[in-house]
């Protein structure tokens, strides 16, 4: 089991950059950047409690963070942790992807997630009911885009015409997708249909209860369960529990570090660099 770090970016915080090297120096697996456009005035409570922390309104953009910290190393894996797929339009969002491919030399994990702020989405054009069937959709592009010389996509959401898309990712058919979302059935199809793995949202009560059903949902597909990729983000920071959570077969562990400058983020750094 590997471990990763996830900061939420913004002005004040350390550089992606400087971060990711930190992070590379110190052996861990992957970096991951959040992402938000914006925080509109009326969003509603989000999963985490009832106040919506201040990051997620200064948080800078996913994909140019990514890009700085794929630029300063040279082995550590970039991760969007998550993108908030419905918001994308396919054929960018199948472009960034891929650009960024190149310029880490295949190093991108794509995790991705339907949103949880209907009133985000709604800016986006996005109907919260109809979320995850436009991420779905939108995934199916983008596959298309990835993996065809000339490509097409339609359906109730989304419409590509017959379209040449370049560059292609370094990683084929694409990099690995993990759909960070709470579980139950939806979840389980959509990872046996479209993803490669799963981001549990709620740590390992949710990973005892639903990791068998899921892994059921994809071999039924035709696919091989063993191969899921299970990220958990903001998990624990103690050695016995990860142990654990490796023995329950977690591929990674994300944990976060503070939005602030490198005096008060590589003393955590390091402290976290300890459990490798």
């Amino acid at each position: 089991m590997d471990l990763g770090l996830l900061v939420f970016p913004h002005e004040g915080s350390m550089k992606p950059g400087a971060l990711a090297a930190a992070a590379e120096d110190r052996g861990f697996e992957s970096i991951w950047f959040p992402e938000h456009s914006h925080l509109p005035l009326a969003s509603s409570r989000w999963p985490g409690g009832p106040v919506i922390p201040d990051a997620y309104a200064k948080t800078m953009d996913q994909f140019v963070c990514m890009t700085a910290a794929a630029c300063a190393t040279e082995i550590i894996k970039v991760g969007s942790g998550i993108c908030i797929v419905p918001q994308h339009h396919p054929a960018w969002l199948a472009k960034q992807v891929a650009t960024l491919d190149h310029l880490s030399n295949g190093r991108v994990i794509l995790g991705i997630g339907f949103g949880w702020n209907p009133a985000e989405l709604g800016d986006h054009g996005v109907e919260y009911s109809a979320r995850r069937d436009v991420t779905r959709e939108v995934i199916e592009a983008m596959q298309a885009l990835w993996s065809q010389d000339v490509a097409s996509y339609e359906g109730e959401h989304v419409s590509i015409s017959p379209s040449r898309a370049l560059p292609k990712p370094i990683q084929q058919p694409h990099p690995p997708i993990v759909i960070g979302a709470g579980a139950g059935p939806k979840l389980y199809s959509a990872v046996a249909s479209y993803a490669d793995g799963w981001g549990p949202m709620n740590g390992r009560d949710e990973i005892v209860e639903h990791l068998g059903p899921l892994r059921s949902a994809v071999a039924a597909a035709g696919r091989d369960a063993d191969a899921l990729d299970i990220t958990v983000f903001n998990g624990p920071r103690d050695a016995a529990s990860l142990t654990e959570l490796d023995n329950l077969g977690v591929t990674r562990v994300v944990l976060g570090v503070p939005t602030e400058g490198e005096d008060r983020v590589l003393p955590i750094m390091d402290r976290y660099a300890e459990l490798l």
